[in-house]
């Protein structure tokens, strides 16, 4: 028997993903299956719940993966074609604590990958390379009794949950922006089920993406959403990604709130119930975030940047909400603990619904002049040895404070300038706020420094 051996490219540091089908296909889920089966058998659970995403390679995938799972012993729970957060909804509510989320996310068409949890736990880093080491032992047992398979459509019992619990002060008009997602197999109707009128915009799910790319973290692929809000008598828009464990938001002008200050919004609201409670959000986010909490009475924690890093701090904490700026939040009070989209959309309505006007609630909350992210391509390896570098010997002059949590973060009187290496792609993410342009500037001209001193040649992009 030969020894399968599979790319080290898609072992993330957060969860599985790479392009298929040169290297994720059928062949290398079943083996993860397998993988994930032995490792379930280790840790005393029966059974895996598995859901997919719209892509056109995600039903092979899912049901190449339930097969070897089940050639390993362990149970499958088949909840077909569904968001992300529904993954882990029906891991968390059928008590199993684990499962696999088949999802390209946000990537391109031809991508796909695997979010995976067992026994409460997300699996990153050092679980997801102990999968591949294992998947390319060549020496995965099958079971003598395999496991058995089930199905459930969890998306009423997701609804109903959610309804329960979550209430608008009045009716809303909103516009929804899937995407062409699987975000819109659930968003449409779990908005209407809350009492809104819901205009709809891409949520036939279609894993081509033939409108735009389901990623509300690039302006592009709001310009949709920010039309319709212009030409309808909508007062708000929403944004999913491919998976909807993300949300973007526009308000009526067509502005964008970008995820650091709607955690302004989110945490406001949590400590009201939850006083005195921690908040964690990523390096990425606005300095106004620690800010806000302090003042409304939390404990600010800045965290590394990565939904599965979030999703520990968080369980390690206890905290009541965690978010990052990629858009990932997290709701413990009230909820889970797990990233979702579509339930952030839900509390943020459940929010702005007690004003008249939604979108005045929104636009008043505090920002600086900031860039988006900021990327220089290097090749592997590359990143991750200059932030090393930077933070060793970078020169930050002016800077009050510097935290190298995840990567170097330099803390200004008047702003902040961050530099991390990237754990998906080959390259060094920056990000820089001011309280004005010249703030700004200046920033920016410290790390172009910093960052010249130790690499050249680096191209940088700003």
């Amino acid at each position: 028997m030969t020894t399968p051996s599979f790319p080290d490219a898609v072992f993330k540091a957060y969860d599985i993903r790479g392009t298929v089908p040169e290297q994720i296909n059928p062949d290398f889920a079943r083996q993860l299956g397998l993988a994930l089966a032995q490792k379930a058998q280790r840790e005393g659970v029966d059974t895996l719940v598995v859901g997919y995403d719209g892509r056109l390679s995600s039903p092979a995938l899912s049901e190449a993966l339930q097969a070897g799972i089940r050639a390993g012993g362990i149970n499958t729970l088949d909840l077909g074609c569904v968001p992300t957060p529904l993954v882990y909804y029906a891991a968390h509510t059928r008590r199993t604590g684990s499962g696999v989320a088949i999802t390209g996310s946000h990537n391109p068409p031809n991508y796909n990958g695997f979010k995976m949890m067992m026994a409460g736990k997300t699996l990153y880093g050092a679980d997801v390379q102990a999968l591949k080491q294992a998947m390319n032992s060549g020496a995965l047992p099958l079971a003598t009794t395999p496991g058995q398979s089930s199905s459930w459509n969890p998306i009423d019992d997701y609804i109903k949950t959610i309804t329960s619990d979550v209430k608008l002060t009045r009716p809303m008009k909103v516009a929804i922006d899937c995407g062409n997602g699987v975000g819109g197999a659930v968003a449409p109707a779990l908005f209407r089920a809350l009492g809104c009128e819901v205009t709809e915009l891409f949520c036939d799910v279609d894993g081509t993406f033939p409108n735009h790319h389901p990623d509300p973290a690039d302006p592009h692929n709001l310009q949709d959403l920010i039309k319709a809000l212009h030409d309808t008598d909508c007062e708000l828009g929403l944004a999913f990604d491919g998976d909807a464990d993300r949300l973007g938001v526009v308000t009526k002008s067509g502005q964008i709130i970008w995820p650091d200050r709607q955690l302004i919004l989110y945490a406001q609201d949590v400590l009201t119930r939850a006083p005195g409670s921690t908040i964690i959000f990523d390096v990425k986010c606005s300095r106004y975030v620690a800010q806000a909490i302090r003042e409304a009475g939390g404990e600010p924690l800045m965290w590394q940047t990565g939904h599965s890093m979030i999703k520990a701090k968080l369980a390690e904490t206890g905290a009541p909400l965690a978010g990052e700026m990629s858009g990932h939040t997290f709701f413990k009070e009230r909820w889970f603990g797990f990233d979702d989209g579509l339930y952030t959309g839900a509390r943020l309505l459940e929010i702005v619904s007690r004003e008249a006007d939604a979108s005045a609630i929104l636009e008043a909350l505090p920002q600086g002049v900031s860039t988006p992210e900021l990327k220089i391509e290097m090749q592997e390896g590359e990143p991750h040895a200059l932030i090393a570098r930077l933070q060793s010997e970078g020169k930050f002059a002016s800077a009050t404070a510097i935290n190298t949590i995840d990567g170097v973060r330099a803390e200004y009187a008047d702003g902040f300038g961050l530099a991390r290496a990237s754990n998906t792609t080959p390259v060094v993410v920056l990000r820089f706020e001011g309280d004005n342009e010249a703030a700004l500037v200046r920033i920016q001209n410290e790390f172009r420094q910093a960052l010249t001193a130790l690499a050249p040649n680096a191209r940088l992009p700003f």
